[in-house]
């Protein structure tokens, strides 16, 4: 086996994972139950503004393509979110599970608490773990809100809850406050027989002082309902009180792509992370179907997401290597191929090789140190995880597992369809699979800490705070540097306390996601490198653009140019008439995040060497869905107008908003809808904004009104031409470059 250097850093690390105990080459020797453990052991909760509804995350690593358009949108368009599915194993001396303990067969208690400690912690300014963040010109990592004096108003502590029945649909809900604001973060449910639920926030994001976002990372006085915290469960089994390995849940933002996944995912990190740390082994061999070819597939699946990737790696592309013709080349080991695999695999970036700045290397993605222009770094652009680069070497080597026996359709396989003793590894990966390593800047769903080995008590398990003594504090000093890093009671060794793992990252997160997109250097390439395209799209086939492609009374040339033509994800970003300039970008991703396109399945052309026989597309709100959203909320505003509970004030301007907004095509005429979106607003502008029941039904309205006018513009955000570009709006002082739209 090949040996791999454990992390840099020097930070230590205690092997207490079940296969160092007891050997990670035992086999099944016995079914009998000596503990259990939660799965998966990190789940992932997204944000959604639908009031009631949501759907479970994945659960298998290839899930079920969703085509509905009401997969992801409730009845009125608005987003659902994504719930975390936790389920308890019963291991046996082995370690490995032998059947599932759920409350059918079990006394199960299940404990979570939820919190958000964003705003009480430190800025983001550069991954603390990398070597460029010793440069002189990284600004230092102030105290975020350094001169509010009682932090504690600053954590939304949502508390420690419990649940131990099944089938419980309305559950303990996790509400902390914020300054004095209420702030609801999530809630715990149970399915049929007892499997956890947990769902997160709604997208709200706020500021305390009435001020608008202005930065990408680091917004004073502002909070949002992302949150993490622990997952712990009491079984009793038989009369036998296990022992449980706990787990952790994290809630992040929505998954704009969810079929998608970045060519380094956040399992292939931490799946790296433990091989390094001598926590689990790698595999002797690399498997080329489980190993090599994700690589490629992931690269060619990203053409839906960032045109530079599609008219490289996509259909037709001169690197789509996920034709059956190149995979049984790739598969071959033979040494005949041995030159075709080396000039494949120097096309990845490795850090230590020269010449790894390069934005030509793969992946076309940025890295942890970017900056515009470039400072030369190799961290400029993102690599692969140390294990994958070292499958790669043996790939080229011809020493891997030729194990493709043809294109498998696994999407029809649920969790439930796999053994027992194989169901917690396909949860871990499921959950860390569809979540982001790729770049910490900060990132999506987790950053840079997980890199850490000393945060982990078992391979892709998170070590837990112990209640006494205590070893994690929210203050260690006004500016955090690297040395708490190394600390035993620090931010990472001491072990996660709630709120602990997503308080590094942007606050509110709808302003980095709608930083953070693709091609800032256009005398390069308009489209690459890019950020995230896997969970935020940069440009995306349209439904005007798809149904050309599909008509077959077009010129072959039409539908050809009209499969190239992607659009800019952000066009959909309502502006309220506004310039397309960054803050203003930023602050409308606040508050209308519901209406981007989320990049679902359908189906493409057959037998066409120009079309690919599956697509995907960007799915909007449909017609159906804003009309049924106007209607429900025009029969809310009537309820509210039939209750003692407004003011007269209130009440005149209620009636004379319901008005225009009831007017006949109010969504078809410009008119209408200026008319009604400025009643609205005068609503807001007379100081009724303390009545909650009011806000809800008008910030719906205006959010839909919003949507409507913004197309009907016609602003774009960029037009991807190749021309200088010049800095709009708010500069951003605390990253290492400003972010550039096109004049």
């Amino acid at each position: 086996m090949k040996s791999i250097s454990i992390a840099a850093m020097g930070i230590p690390f205690i092997n207490t994972s079940i296969a160092s105990i007891f050997g990670a080459n035992n086999k099944l020797t016995s079914k009998q139950i000596v503990k259990a453990a939660i799965y998966p052991p990190i789940g992932v909760m997204r944000v959604g503004n639908s009031i009631d509804e949501f759907f479970i995350g994945p659960l298998v690593d290839e899930p079920k393509v969703k085509k509905d358009s009401y997969a992801y949108r409730d009845q009125t368009g608005a987003l659902k979110r994504q719930a975390a599915q936790f389920r308890i194993y019963g291991l046996n001396a082995a370690g490995e599970a032998v059947k599932e303990l759920t409350m059918e067969n079990s006394s199960i208690t299940w404990c979570s608490q939820l919190a958000n400690q964003k705003s009480s912690w430190y800025q983001f300014q550069i991954a603390m773990d990398i070597p460029d963040a010793l440069s002189p010109e990284i600004p230092p990592s102030l105290l975020r809100n350094i001169n509010t004096k009682n932090r504690k108003n600053l954590i939304i502590n949502g508390q420690s809850h419990k649940i131990s029945k099944t089938n419980v649909t309305k559950g303990k809900v996790f509400e902390g406050t914020f300054f004095t604001k209420p702030v609801y973060l999530g809630e715990m449910r149970t399915d049929k027989i007892g499997r956890l639920l947990m769902l997160g926030g709604r997208g709200v994001s706020a500021s305390n002082d009435g001020n608008i976002a202005i930065t990408f990372a680091n917004n004073e006085g502002w909070h949002d309902d992302i949150s993490d915290g622990p997952v712990t469960a009491e079984v009793n089994y038989k009369g036998q009180v296990l022992e449980v390995d706990p787990a952790w849940v994290i809630c992040a933002p929505p998954d704009y792509a969810p079929m998608q996944k970045s060519v380094r995912t956040m399992w292939d990190l931490m799946r790296s992370v433990a091989v390094e740390a001598k926590m689990m082994d790698a595999p002797e061999k690399p498997s080329f179907k489980k190993d090599i070819l994700p690589i490629f597939e992931r690269m060619t699946n990203l053409q839906w997401v960032n045109a530079g990737f599609a008219a490289a790696f996509g259909w037709g592309g001169k690197f789509n290597y996920t034709s059956l013709e190149w995979i049984e080349k790739l598969n071959d080991p033979s040494a005949a191929n041995i030159e075709m695999r080396r000039t494949i695999s120097n096309n990845f970036r490795r850090y230590e090789d020269s010449g790894a700045e390069a934005p030509q290397l793969w992946p076309w993605i940025y890295g942890d140190a970017v900056s515009i222009p470039t400072k030369g770094s190799v961290r400029q652009h993102a690599t692969l995880s140390k294990l994958q680069l070292s499958f790669l070497d043996q790939w080229v080597d011809g020493d891997f597992h030729s194990d493709f026996n043809g294109f498998e359709d696994n999407s029809s396989k649920t969790i439930d369809d796999y053994p027992i003793h194989e169901q917690p590894d396909m949860l871990t990966k499921a959950a860390m699979d569809f979540c982001l390593a790729d770049a910490f800047h900060p990132g999506c769903e987790m950053t840079w800490p997980v890199r850490s080995s000393g945060m982990y008590m078992a391979p892709f398990r998170l070590k837990h705070a112990p209640k006494m003594p205590k070893t994690d504090y929210n203050y260690y000093g006004s500016t955090l540097d690297r040395s708490v890093l190394g600390m035993s009671s620090g931010p990472l060794l001491g072990g996660q306390v709630a709120g602990g793992i997503t308080r590094w990252m942007a606050v509110p997160w709808q302003t980095d996601t709608a930083s953070c997109r693709d091609g800032y250097s256009t005398d390069y390439d308009p489209y690459l490198p890019t950020f995230w395209p896997a969970r935020v799209p940069n440009n995306i086939l349209g439904k005007k653009q798809y149904d050309r492609v599909l008509d077959s009374n077009l010129s072959e040339e039409d539908r050809r140019i009209a499969f190239s033509d992607r659009y800019f994800w952000l066009d959909d970003l309502p502006l309220n008439g506004e310039v397309p300039s960054q803050t203003n970008q930023i602050n409308a991703m606040i508050n209308y995040f519901d209406k981007l396109a989320v990049v679902q399945y359908r189906e493409g052309v057959q037998a066409s060497l120009n079309f690919p026989p599956n697509m995907q597309i960007g799915v909007v709100p449909s017609p159906m869905q804003e009309a049924f959203l106007l209607t429900a909320t025009l029969k809310e505003v009537n309820t509210l107008l039939n209750t003692e509970e407004l003011n007269e004030e209130e009440r005149q301007l209620l009636e004379k908003a319901l008005s225009h907004c009831s007017e006949k095509g109010l969504l078809d005429e410009l008119l209408l809808m200026t008319k009604a979106k400025d009643q609205l607003l005068q609503l807001i502008a007379n100081e009724v904004t303390e009545n909650t029941q009011i806000m809800k039904p008008v910030n719906s309205l205006l959010g839909l009104i919003a949507s409507k006018m913004h197309k009907a513009s016609g602003v774009k955000t960029s037009d991807h031409l190749r021309k200088e570009r010049s800095e709009t709006g708010v500069p951003e002082r605390l990253i290492r470059f400003q972010r550039y739209i096109p004049e």
